[in-house]
């Protein structure tokens, strides 16, 4: 099992929308946003390569280091299958 943890959500929407919409965006969307798009583009070439298998967004879980945190309120917020 592999988990990415994406620590510059809001810089790149920053930079792909400019430093004033981010701003009125709160972080969780644009965390949502960017974990959507890197979804989509990891299930496109996974597919690409012959891979199966499948892929989840997942709230509750906190990645620092060696360490991997589980939250109350577990929740999968997006899965798809390749």
């Amino acid at each position: 099992m592999i988990v990415l943890k994406i620590s510059n959500a809001s810089e790149v929407v920053a930079s792909k929308v400019g430093r004033f919409l981010e701003r009125l965006t709160p972080d969780s969307i644009d965390n949502a946003a960017v974990e959507d798009q890197v979804i989509q583009k990891l299930v496109e070439n996974l597919a690409a390569e012959g891979l199966k298998g499948e892929i989840a967004a997942i709230n509750g879980l906190d990645l620092s280091g060696d360490d991997l945190s589980v939250h109350k309120g577990l929740k999968v917020r997006k899965h798809s299958s390749f």
